[in-house]
């Protein structure tokens, strides 16, 4: 298994008349754009009772991460999942892994 060496930490809320089938769906159809680019240890996404959504992914380079965030915004296969959130409660943030149990 590779190491990860640092986690990407994303929370937002969806657009209004955004669903979470929706949303979901369009993951799904970006996650290839995503395994192309390399890197990724694992991820998640989750929601809480307040709606607010976490894509917390383990990468294996913060280099690798940064990459996949800039190329994020222009590529074609992000479009939809991009178009249902609300951009204005869009956090991101990365840090070190200090502990990684699967």
């Amino acid at each position: 298994m590779t190491k990860a060496t640092v986690a990407e930490i994303v929370t937002f809320h969806l657009k209004q008349g955004a669903t979470p089938q929706e949303f979901l769906a369009a993951m799904q159809t970006m996650q290839p754009f995503v395994d192309r680019h390399g890197g990724v240890v694992g991820r998640t996404i989750s929601r809480d009772a307040d709606g607010l959504w976490t894509d917390h992914v383990l990468w294996e380079s913060g280099a690798q991460a940064k990459a996949l965030a800039a190329a994020f915004m222009a590529a074609p296969e992000t479009e939809a999942a991009r178009n249902l959130i609300d951009e204005t409660t869009l956090q991101m943030r990365h840090a070190p892994v200090l502990m990684h149990m699967s």
